[in-house]
């Protein structure tokens, strides 16, 4: 079985694919590690998060083990992640290692942007998982506090905003609900709503 999730920055898609993960005893892989990653070999490099060319060969250098999710969270990496993103060849260069991941034979759970329309088309149960650009923001200012940086809510919330104008307007793969997702809206839910609803979804797809 394979669970696609998708949903804009800070929906809350990730923790609810963790949740999922381990309910059902499947491997995970938050895709947005892969651009965040590959955000970062740049920026080692001293290239530009533009560079096509460097782009693709840095994400084409990527192995799955290879993430410290530590060093990959944050409000830069999340804005420069967001570029590289949105490069045509990177996507392109990325996708057969989310499809082999997504082909186990027990199944996956899989978070992203593109999941269910692009990476998992054929998945069983399609997710996507939304919130109010406010409470997003919201969301990712306190998770950035936890973390010990210094933010603001004004500019996380534009942020949010110029993401999801990148995501969804991006020329490869962008940011949309695949036709037969179901759709699930976190701005009024904690964490264990959001995740009853969630596996509720899961259990209406499953044989």
């Amino acid at each position: 079985m394979i669970i696609a999730l998708d949903g804009p920055a800070a929906s809350g898609k990730g923790t609810l694919a963790r949740r999922l993960a381990q309910h059902f005893g499947l491997p995970h892989l938050d895709t947005g590690l892969l651009y965040r990653a590959t955000a970062r070999a740049l920026m080692e490099a001293g290239e530009r998060l533009d560079d096509e060319r460097r782009a693709v060969e840095a994400a084409r250098g990527l192995a799955l083990m290879d993430f410290d999710e530590e060093q990959l969270r944050g409000r830069e990496m999340g804005e420069a992640a967001s570029v590289v993103a949105a490069i045509p060849a990177v996507r392109a260069a990325l996708f057969d290692m989310q499809r082999s991941f997504a082909s186990r034979p027990e199944g996956a759970v899989l978070d992203g942007r593109d999941i269910g329309t692009v990476i998992c088309p054929d998945a069983k149960v399609k997710i996507f998982v939304t919130a109010s650009p406010e409470t997003r923001a919201n969301r990712r200012a306190l998770e950035l506090a936890r973390r010990g940086e210094k933010v603001n809510y004004a500019d996380v919330l534009e942020d949010i905003r110029k993401r999801d104008e990148r995501d969804s307007h991006r020329s490869s793969a962008p940011l949309l609900a695949a036709k037969d997702a179901v759709m699930l809206d976190t701005s009024a839910l904690d964490i264990e709503g959001a995740f009853a609803a969630a596996l509720a979804i899961v259990m209406g797809k499953k044989p």
